[in-house]
């Protein structure tokens, strides 16, 4: 047998150590044998090799010469390693000082290569015994190693493989459970290192969703105390760090199968449906969403149910909703932005979306844009079905347009919130942290701050006029104290400004070009592509996006570094067309040519490259006269 090992490293001592120093370390290793269980035989083994290899380095020509042919192999282009050729028997003991020196996972694979026909020793022979006995330390030791490199999915299958030997051995009961042990305490960094994984790799993120679902199981739901070796603190801390790593639609279906035994799953559910709904515009989903939370009877939910209702088209039922259910500190909050009921809901939605519902999924990065919203083609065409005309907009609509018409058109446009307000944690992130085992306390309604409360009211009055379009508005007859509504044309767009002289990073025009949103899009891919291929950008990421893009793509860099890897990006844009745009907020569709390629620590390709054609909409938010990037999301 060959151990990957030279003599320096099997006594345990440098190339400069004197031979004082050798021998003294000789006799303290000798001094010092393993007391596992091993056999007389084996320690004798164990004994003979470190003298051998004390022999050859404390013969001085030998050493020397023995030096050189580990110089020659250092610098051989075929990056060969160093061996000791060790005889038969003598492989056992030569196997406990691979693992002794600190190279568990090759013990471990000799160890079990050892084991197999037709190297397998005789059933019952003290060989056979000690063979076993060190494959199990090393399967342990060589696990821990590889948790300790953040490498847990390695480590899991590196403990699965030692829990079949053993159990195929029959042997060493005591080491199985160990083994057990340390691969349940895995599970959840097994999840969270598989769901952090690229959509692409389907057949790991599946393996992490089955993982997480055993896991709550296990726990007896997401409330449940099932699990002893992770606590409630542990495991709400766990849990929404994962969320992030989960598409919408993977939250839908877990946070569904979970509902019937979970309130909390049941209440996340109605907030994934309405976040897909709301984004991929199905209202159809949103309903779903209604009818689940409603269902729940939960105490105050009524606004959230509002909500719901508006973005269906069900104004009156809305409006009803929301006055029934709104405490006293969310009416004060809504007569500040208008006198208007309707006005004051839109508000309110908006905020909704933006803080509670929209962020935390992996594939999802939605603008709250009521006015896009019903301005969807599906989305009319479903209130159209589903609104009787008693449902459509009330005659309150009249003031409603009016304060609209009358917003300052100096204030920021809806969706772009100050850059303070971003390091305000969601609603939902406060409400799990809220939570109150084993049952949950349903917290009061959060007010949106002061200045989220503004912008969200600038932009309910452009969405106002959307939804009146969506549920096609028609004026009352005037009657005793009635006047007629007048019903204000949407603002046409703004007509396209001619391209500046120079483009340039950080972008300040008053009214950019496409060309200089294109390069002020091409800067942050660039950026991007250079924080995943772990360098650092040539622009400060601050002056390309705000801060919850520049955190999400921390995030997926720290996510790689957990996993020992890296990324080579590369992205062309082939088309951009601005849509929408306003002095604040530029909406552009983007066709693009994608590919990327993972590498592992050595800078190995590490499975098959992504290669796509894309097709996004980009948000572009103007902050103190300085565009960035706000968010971005899948174009239909």
């Amino acid at each position: 047998m060959e151990l990957p090992i030279d003599h320096f490293r099997l006594l345990g001592v440098s190339p400069t150590t004197d031979l004082q120093s050798l021998l003294r370390t000789l006799q303290q290793r000798i001094d010092r044998a393993p007391d596992q269980g091993f056999t007389q035989e084996t320690l004798q083994a164990r004994e003979d090799l470190l003298r051998a290899s004390a022999d050859l380095l404390s013969d001085e020509p030998r050493r020397h010469a023995y030096e050189s042919d580990l110089t020659a192999l250092a610098g051989d282009d075929r990056s060969v390693m160093p061996a000791l050729d060790v005889p038969t028997s003598k492989e056992v003991g030569g196997l406990l000082l691979l693992l002794e020196a600190g190279q568990a996972l090759d013990c471990f694979e000799l160890a079990c290569r050892a084991l197999q026909p037709p190297q397998a020793p005789a059933l019952g022979s003290t060989r056979e015994a000690d063979l076993t006995l060190l494959a199990g330390l090393a399967c342990l030791a060589g696990a821990a190693d590889q948790h300790q490199q953040r490498r847990y999915e390695a480590a899991a299958q590196t403990l699965q493989q030692g829990l079949q030997l053993l159990q195929r051995m029959g042997q060493l009961p005591a080491i199985r459970q160990q083994l057990n042990e340390e691969l349940d305490g895995l599970r959840p960094y097994r999840v969270l290192d598989l769901l952090s994984r690229n959509l692409t790799a389907q057949s790991e993120r599946a393996e992490g969703l089955n993982l997480l679902e055993d896991l709550v199981v296990r726990r007896g739901g997401l409330e449940g105390f099932g699990d002893p070796s992770m606590g409630p603190a542990e495991f709400q801390a766990f849990f929404k760090q994962i969320r992030s790593f989960l598409t919408v639609q993977e939250q839908v279906d877990l946070f569904s199968r979970w509902a019937p035994t979970s309130a909390a799953a049941d209440f996340l559910a109605s907030t994934a449906l309405t976040a897909s709904g709301f984004a991929q515009r199905k209202p159809e989903r949103i309903a779903e969403a209604r009818q689940r939370l409603e269902a729940s009877g939960q105490e105050g939910v009524q606004p959230l149910v509002a909500c719901q209702h508006l973005l269906l088209g069900q104004v009156e039922l809305a409006l009803a909703t929301f006055e029934r259910g709104a405490s006293p500190e969310l009416r004060r909050w809504a007569e500040q932005q208008s006198s208007d009921p309707l006005a004051q809901l839109c508000a309110y939605c908006r905020d909704w979306l933006t803080r509670d519902v929209l962020p935390g999924y992996r594939d999802l990065e939605a603008d709250p844009d009521l006015e896009a919203y019903f301005a969807d083609r599906d989305v009319q065409a479903y209130v159209e079905q589903h609104d009787p005309p008693s449902e459509r907009l009330p005659a309150a609509a009249d003031s409603a347009l009016s304060w609209e018409m009358a917003a300052d058109p100096a204030t920021p446009a809806a969706g772009d919130r100050d850059e303070d307000d971003e390091d305000e944690a969601p609603w939902l992130d406060s409400w799990l942290a809220d939570w109150r085992w084993p049952q949950i306390q349903w917290p009061q309604l959060p007010l949106p701050s002061r200045r989220t409360a503004t912008v969200a009211a600038a932009g309910a009055g452009v969405a106002l006029l959307a939804i009146a379009a969506a549920v096609r508005l028609r004026p009352l007859p005037p009657g005793p104290g009635r006047t007629p509504i007048a019903v204000q044309p949407a603002p046409k767009p703004l007509a396209k400004p001619p391209a500046p002289a120079a483009p340039a990073i950080p972008l300040r025009a008053e009214t950019p070009s496409e060309a200089q949103v294109q390069e002020l899009l091409e800067a942050w891919l660039d950026a991007k592509a250079a924080i995943l291929a772990g360098k650092d950008s040539r622009i400060p990421l601050e002056v390309l996006a705000r801060p919850s893009q520049v955190d999400r793509l921390e995030s997926e860099r720290a996510a790689d570094q957990a996993r020992g890897e890296t990324q080579t990006i590369s992205t062309d844009i082939t088309a951009l067309t601005i849509e929408e745009r306003d002095p604040n907020r530029i909406a552009a569709t983007v066709n693009l040519r994608y590919a990327d390629q993972r590498l592992n620590t050595k800078g190995d390709p590490e499975g098959d490259p992504t290669k796509l054609d894309l097709r996004n909409r980009y948000v572009f938010a103007r902050d103190g006269g300085l565009w960035r990037l706000a968010s971005f999301q899948k174009a239909p």
